[in-house]
């Protein structure tokens, strides 16, 4: 059951308790298993049993099961999981789209949502044309169209093709005007599966930041893969594993438990030192580090031979071991020199939601892709500052110097 009020709100404007959804895998008995439950809803006489954990059917699976949560008006929930984990059905159930077999769901206040790509856009009509179309479903009247219209357009970037049949537009352009209809309207629930998964870097960014400045007002549901995005934004999380979840809580203890989910051969060598490095370390100018702002580093190495390097990179790591941020240093370093190689480089604007971050150098040999050493450090950042600094996603690193004139002719050199 689910249940949708307008207007004025409390604090809970998602409340689920007890959501399943049963499908077929079989066609046909999903055709005639739901004619039989139309007559069983119709058709007093003909009601089956019904009870919190019916019995399947022949070919049935619970796609969700159990799930029970609340959203708070300033929260943003992220759906963690595998494909086929169930989080695109909850997305589902939760938008009205399809119903629940079991358990309720209430919804208070206007809803935005983006399940899937171009969902709810009519290929035939414009991009202008189909913006009245979807604001009216969510309530707005023309006036109020009238008045956000021009916002939605400079918003998704579009205005030369916004005339255009919708049917013509790329998947970006389809996103981009998507997610700014869905925004723009200022829902009091916003749901989200996805949607920055296509899109360049640049919009992706401006997405991020306008999800951010709305969740002060509505109540955000969030659905992808980065776990790099859901550790800027979500406030909390579940984590799905076949329909049931497992876990409940903030989203960085959400995504320990997602990482001891995965199999050995999905966990990453967190450690690995060839012989040929007898020595690598990593200092950085402070303990404390301020969102938005550059952070100076130096990485030391000590080798046995030299290598010309094919990958050289940092990666920034949160509490639960997610890497959110990766720096390339092969503009600072394409060369490891036999003896002591000492670089200074600058991380420009590293921008880190508030918390505590470790750092992990990967150092990859040109000849033969030869792991030279991945290792992560005993070295914590503490970070603090504004939301309105999550914006890098490959932060820039910049030289300052390297230990001898002799190695910085070298690398001059390779460049």
């Amino acid at each position: 059951m689910i249940k949708s009020h307008s207007g004025a709100s409390s604090d809970v404007l998602i409340r689920a308790e007890n959501v399943g959804k049963i499908f077929c895998r079989d066609l046909k008995k999903s055709l005639l298993y739901g004619l039989k439950d139309c007559a069983c809803e119709l058709l007093p006489f003909a009601s089956r049993k019904k009870d919190s954990h019916r019995s399947l059917r022949k070919d049935e699976f619970w796609a969700n099961q159990g799930i029970s949560f609340q959203l708070r008006r300033g929260e943003c929930l992220g759906l963690i999981g595998h494909n086929g984990a169930g989080k695109t059905t909850l997305l589902r159930m939760l938008n009205g789209l399809i119903k629940p077999d079991e358990g309720s769901i209430e919804i208070k206040g206007r809803v935005g949502a983006i399940i899937a790509l171009g969902a709810g856009f009519n290929p035939i009509l414009t991009g202008r044309e189909n913006i009245y179309v979807n604001a009216s479903i969510i309530g707005l009247s023309k006036s109020e169209i009238d008045s956000k219209i021009d916002e939605i357009i400079d918003f998704a970037e579009i205005r030369e093709f916004i005339d255009s049949p919708v049917q013509s537009y790329s998947s970006g352009m389809q996103v981009r005007l998507g997610f700014a209809v869905a925004t723009v309207m200022e829902p009091d629930v916003l749901i989200l599966d996805e949607v920055l998964a296509v899109g360049d870097l640049a919009f992706r960014t401006k997405c991020l930041l306008k999800i951010s400045s709305m969740l002060s007002k509505a109540a955000v549901i969030f659905v992808s893969h980065s776990q790099e995005q859901v550790q800027r934004i979500c406030t909390q999380g579940i984590l799905l594993k076949k329909g049931v979840s497992i876990f409940s809580g903030p989203v960085k203890d959400c995504f320990k438990a997602y990482h001891e989910t995965l199999p050995p051969s999905e966990i990453f060598k967190i450690s690995h030192h060839d012989d040929t490095i007898l020595s690598a370390e990593l200092t950085c100018s402070k303990e404390r580090h301020r969102s938005g702002e550059d952070l100076s580093m130096r990485l030391s190495y000590k080798m046995d031979a030299s290598f010309r390097l094919r990958i050289h990179v940092m990666m920034v790591r949160d509490e639960s071991g997610t890497t959110v941020a990766t720096v390339d240093l092969m503009p600072c370093l394409h060369l490891l020199n036999q003896g002591d190689t000492s670089l200074e480089f600058s991380i420009r604007a590293l921008s880190l939601k508030p918390g505590t971050y470790t750092f992990l150098i990967e150092t990859i040999a040109e000849e033969h892709a030869r792991t030279l050493l991945r290792k992560e450090f005993a070295l914590s950042l503490k970070v603090f500052g504004s939301l309105t600094y999550w914006s890098s996603y490959t932060p820039k690193a910049e030289i300052k110097e390297l230990s001898t004139k002799e190695q910085l002719n070298k690398f001059l050199y390779a460049i």
